[in-house]
């Protein structure tokens, strides 16, 4: 059987369907992986990635169904919500690649200062650096960081040099990752509008007369 038709459609959209529910309990299992080891602390960090993951699942859950019995609403309502998914994604990864350091330093000052007390000693003690940038240099001096430099040496690592080292290489690989899959759900919203639009040859026409 050549590959376009009804047969081959359906198995396509199955397996990307698959595809999205495997990255979806792997996006769950790194959240709980990371709040079970404590490498995150923060809640709102691991429900979002939870909610991500459950939201890709439904929405898997809906398109596997939707092609296994070739359900035109379950399919309808899945191009509609991918095509959506897809618009805000690729937006978001196009930012994520676009941003440069100045926007970043200006978004890690911002979130410095409204931070609470204990959780900045949490990211000098985990980055192993006192401070900020040039600008906070009395944190130096501050005997409440109790990163281990302090222990080596009288001056400490700014953490915005850090921060700034992880979060470029966070944002490509966010943006490149998020940018390959925005192309996924696109193959997504074009197999599913070309299955709704082909007929099953295994159906009877007169089984409803």
């Amino acid at each position: 059987m050549v590959c376009g038709g009804f047969a081959c459609s359906k198995n396509a959209l199955c397996a990307l369907n698959v595809v999205y529910m495997l990255v979806g309990f792997l996006l769950i299992g790194v959240a709980a992986w990371g709040k079970g080891l404590g490498l995150v602390s923060s809640i709102h960090i691991i429900g979002g990635v939870i909610a991500v993951g459950v939201f890709l699942l439904l929405i898997a859950a809906a398109g596997l169904v939707g092609a296994v019995n070739h359900h035109q609403v379950l399919l309808f309502f899945y191009m509609i919500i991918l095509g959506l998914v897809f618009i805000f994604q690729f937006g978001i990864s196009c930012s994520c690649l676009a941003i440069n350091r100045s926007k970043q330093t200006d978004v890690i000052n911002a979130s410095w200062w409204v931070m609470s007390n204990s959780t900045r000693h949490e990211l000098e003690r985990s980055f192993d650096c006192c401070g900020l940038f040039n600008l906070t240099t009395v944190y130096q001096d501050d005997p409440s960081c109790n990163a281990i430099c302090k222990n080596r040496s009288s001056t400490c690592q700014m953490c915005g040099e850090k921060f700034l080292k992880h979060s470029d290489e966070a944002l490509k690989i966010l943006g490149g990752v998020g940018l390959f899959f925005s192309f996924t759900e696109i193959l997504g919203v074009w197999l599913a509008m070309r299955f709704r639009n082909q007929k099953d040859p295994r159906a009877n026409p007169s089984a409803f007369l």
